[in-house]
């Protein structure tokens, strides 16, 4: 009779999930990404709306990144595929690092503080597309949805705590010492990401 080929295990549990190499570090990475979005926006929504006086510029500094990451989608997501993807992940954290570090600048302008946000919306419309292509390749393919699924809950987790501990921070702390933290937190991820990932075409 003809043989059959050998099957794969299936990947069932989370515990199989973070044994898989190079998932963990992408994980924590993209959590600590997580957290930094969410308590520098709520610090430079808090120093933007303390300079103007206005909850809507308040919200589109707070959000911005997101509402530019649309517009940045349209033209630049068919690039994700042409990018190394440790590399390009690496790189935008360190990006959004230094985007965060300028925020918090002491004589930087209220026109210039959308500048830098919308420019970290044109920077993130290239990450979910790497994202997305990497977690492929990490994981087999019976891991995917399960890996995505972790990714999605995890990144709403991180905004609610993020958001609950950037307000206490804004508490005791300056928000720009809360965006120096931010970008503290992006930096993280982005050496997190050179050293636990593999370099790929």
């Amino acid at each position: 009779p003809p043989r059959r080929a050998p099957q794969t295990p299936r990947m069932r549990s989370y515990r199989e999930l973070f044994r898989t190499p190079e998932f963990t570090p992408f994980f924590l990475a993209s959590a600590a990404q997580g957290a930094a979005l969410t308590i520098g926006g709520l610090a430079l929504a808090t120093l933007v709306y303390r300079a103007t006086d206005s909850p809507l510029l308040s919200a589109v500094s707070m959000f911005g990144p997101q509402l530019a990451q649309m517009l940045g989608a349209t033209f630049l997501l068919s690039g994700a595929d042409r990018l190394p993807p440790r590399a390009a992940l690496s790189s935008i954290s360190l990006a959004f690092a230094g985007c965060t570090a300028v925020l918090a600048l002491p004589w930087l302008p209220v026109g210039a503080v959308f500048g830098v946000v919308f420019l970290q919306g044109l920077i993130a419309s290239l990450g979910g597309g790497v994202t997305g292509g990497l977690l492929n390749e990490i994981l087999p393919k019976d891991g995917f949805v399960l890996g995505r699924s972790v990714f999605n809950m995890v990144f709403g987790l991180v905004q609610v705590v993020g958001f609950a501990t950037g307000g206490a921070l804004l508490a005791v702390l300056s928000p720009r010492t809360c965006l120096l933290l931010s970008a503290a937190l992006y930096a993280t991820a982005s050496v997190a990401l050179r050293l636990g990932l593999s370099a790929r075409p």
